[in-house]
């Protein structure tokens, strides 16, 4: 599977070639509130978690999902407030209040917009396939573990309930598709309950719901260098776990929608959104792997679907909130856990696959897929991963490089040696390459010949500074040929000043 989109591919629809084909724009406005209903717990849910009020969850999907949803470079992706962005912050507010958070929400929306300025987007690449597997595979785990609450400690009804939502959800899309499988589930599951009166939870326990919109303005907080000192490190560290998986998640509707993203755009726009959410008084947030999973495999494909979430969400939590309060968990749970199952990679787990795979990489992926769930930490997790794949890629290249002694003969007597250096140097294979030589048993003259191999770094250059003084300090003499352009440079502007003859670096 490709994480990043072909350049071949074809480019999204935009609102209003979706807007004029009807079945188009059927499947859109369905997708969107169907992942309007699943972004409506969750945003409650990590409000409560973090210690806010529902309504600054909710209100925080609101804006976040219509703000990106208007600028944002990846159509149909999903952003909402997030519960990984907000338990960053959940310290500060322990220890300051909600209006230091408000303010930090902005400051994080300051940091997302200067990251993209900077090109945050594009460390991209710099992130494995093994470490993109292991992060998908984590989320569809996070999504399934974060529905069993809601089957603990329930009425027994609960549980017939979610069994006929996962029926519906896995078995109807194979007859029928014009209306959503999730959509019919939440409705079923809803219907059944009602008819039957069990006593389940439902989504109106989950917290009171907003009865009007929430008023602009800056928190009321003391603007000063001690409160930018107080909520930057938290602010930053939000940003950055933003951007990481709404790029990430980018990424992933890239590959399967077939359509390119612009993530820079993307970036910037959710920057934008962050500070607007601030101002308004409402959550941080980034792109919600789960609700994009279910708008995408609901048809969601244009901005139309995710900014009918955005609109779905605020007209169910204003003016029709007694409907959305009696939806059971029950169906939720069935939603989830589908998004659950088709989001995870089964095919990376097969085993005949990982009997192909190199150990490394295989090692990599459960890595950051453990990291992950045990902290439910997304950037830890990536972060983690992409460290473990940069080692073993040192290791493995550090052996590729091959030092060939050439000894060249006057009759019979050695009169010099060439060695042969083929590979790429940099910090993993110095001291291997200062280990290579035959310092006492090589003649008066020795050559050093790079035709076939490459200098990246300051460590190779002082590895090379030390090969060639041991070399004359016993009275050889010793030269280098065959360097490339680039490696030349770098030598002719190291060599000599990295070492204080001490021999190997």
């Amino acid at each position: 599977m490709a994480f990043l989109a072909s350049p071949v591919a074809a480019q999204p629809l935009s609102i209003a070639q979706a807007i004029r084909n009807p079945r188009t724009a059927l499947t859109e406005v369905l997708a969107g509130i169907v992942t309007s209903l699943a972004l409506i717990p969750e945003a409650m849910a990590f409000a409560i978690a973090t210690g806010l009020d529902p309504r600054t969850g909710l209100f925080g999907a609101v804006i976040i999902a219509f703000v990106t949803s208007v600028f944002g470079g990846r159509p149909a992706m999903v952003s909402a407030a997030a519960g990984s962005v907000a338990l960053v912050a959940a310290p500060l507010i322990a220890s300051h209040g909600v209006q230091y958070y408000f303010a930090a929400v902005i400051l994080s929306g300051l940091f997302q917009i200067l990251l993209a300025m900077l090109g945050a987007a594009k460390l991209m690449r710099f992130i494995p396939r093994s470490v993109m597997k292991g992060f998908i595979n984590a989320l569809a785990i996070l999504i399934f573990s974060s529905q069993m609450p809601e089957l603990m400690g329930v009425p027994w009804m609960v549980y017939p309930l979610v069994a006929l939502g996962l029926l519906i959800v896995f078995l109807l899309p194979r007859w029928f598709t014009l209306i959503p499988a999730p959509l019919v589930a939440i409705a079923a599951v809803t219907a059944v309950s009602l008819l039957v009166g069990g006593h389940v939870p439902t989504v109106g326990q989950k917290g009171s719901l907003p009865e009007g919109l929430p008023a602009f303005g800056l928190p009321h907080v003391p603007w000063s260098w001690d409160l930018f000192v107080a909520i930057a490190p938290v602010a930053f560290a939000m940003a950055v776990v933003g951007l990481i998986e709404s790029l990430l998640t980018a990424a992933l509707v890239d590959d399967l929608t077939d359509t390119p993203s612009r993530k820079t755009r993307e970036s910037w726009a959710l920057g934008l959104a962050n500070v607007v959410s601030g101002l308004f008084g409402s959550s941080a947030g980034c792109a919600m792997i789960g609700q994009t999973m279910i708008n995408v495999k609901t048809g969601g494909r244009t901005r139309l679907s995710s900014l009918v979430a955005a609109a779905s969400v605020l007209a169910l939590i204003l003016s029709l909130h007694g409907v959305l309060a009696v939806i059971p968990m029950a169906a939720l749970v069935a939603v989830m856990v589908y998004v659950a199952f088709t989001t995870f990679d089964w095919h990376s787990v097969r085993p005949r696959l990982l009997r192909r795979m190199p150990w490394s990489e295989t090692l990599v992926m459960v890595l950051t897929v453990v990291v992950t769930v045990a902290t439910h930490n997304l950037a830890l997790g990536v972060a983690v991963g992409v460290m473990a794949a940069m080692i073993a890629f040192a290791r493995r290249v550090a052996h590729l490089v091959e030092v060939t002694r050439i000894p060249e003969y006057d009759g019979d007597e050695l009169a010099s040696v060439r060695y042969d250096i083929d590979g790429t140097l940099f910090f993993a294979s110095s001291n291997d390459l200062y280990e290579s030589f035959h310092y006492v048993e090589d003649p008066e003259r020795v050559t050093l010949d790079f035709s076939q191999a490459r200098i990246r770094d300051a460590s190779t250059v002082a590895a090379l500074d030390s090969i060639m003084d041991r070399y004359r300090r016993g009275g050889h003499q010793v030269k280098v040929v065959g360097l490339d352009p680039s490696s030349a440079r770098i030598h002719e502007r190291l060599t000599g000043h990295l070492n204080r003859g001490e021999g190997a670096v």
